[in-house]
């Protein structure tokens, strides 16, 4: 795959599908999921939280007041709001601007901020999908793609599964109500959605009914 599939909109995709497809789920990433999980805005926090904290115990030990200690450690604090906003308002740009869509014959993944496009990923080069419920009821669903297809890791950032830069996998990231969106993805794919309950950081795998002889679903764990 190149960067031929990238379509400009979603939307005008899905309003002129070929005679005989159908669209069968379209949704997107919830904002707080995202940030936590691709921008690591818990991460960021920490950091900053760290510093702040080392400058106090710095200089407290340099024999400064505990006022002193925290007047200096506060210059940090514009520092920290600013990265932190950023941060924020960039995986709030992603989430809103950020569309998944599944439909009989391809499933589509429209992101992009300032420039946005639209990857799309006909059935028929989608190997396997995986499946991986959080504690906060969101899911992903990580695309394994068949050999020699490939997409490009930084065009599909950040609905890409984490640390599979030399193989990369599409993946509809932090979605609401993941077990409708496995039945649709079940649906496109031919398969069947396992029958056992959703729990939190639970993992399956959805094959399609129409694979090729030693396709089989990924049985590797998933980073969070």
């Amino acid at each position: 795959m190149n960067d031929d599939d990238y379509e400009p909109s979603i939307n005008e995709r899905l309003q002129n599908l070929p005679e005989g497809e159908k669209l069968v789920w379209k949704g997107g990433p919830e904002f707080w999921p995202l940030a936590r999980r691709a921008f690591h805005i818990r991460g960021l926090t920490l950091y900053f939280g760290v510093l702040i904290a080392w400058r106090v115990a710095s200089a407290l030990s340099d024999g400064r007041t505990l006022l002193d200690a925290l007047s200096y450690a506060s210059m940090l604090l514009p520092l920290a709001a600013l990265a932190i906003g950023l941060v924020l308002l960039f995986a709030w740009l992603s989430a809103r601007n950020t569309a998944y869509a599944i439909t009989t014959k391809r499933i589509l993944i429209k992101s992009g901020i300032a420039l946005t496009g639209t990857l799309n990923l006909p059935l028929r080069y989608i190997e396997s999908a995986g499946m991986k419920v959080h504690a906060d009821g969101t899911g992903d669903f990580p695309l394994a793609i068949a050999k020699p297809e490939r997409v490009a890791w930084l065009l599909a950032w950040p609905n890409v599964r984490p640390w599979r830069l030399t193989n990369p996998e599409p993946m509809l990231r932090n979605v609401p109500d993941p077990d409708r969106v496995a039945h649709a993805l079940a649906e496109a794919l031919g398969g069947q959605v396992p029958r056992q309950a959703v729990r939190p950081t639970t993992e399956r795998s959805i094959q399609p009914g129409n694979t090729s002889p030693g396709m089989t679903a990924p049985t590797a764990a998933m980073p969070s």
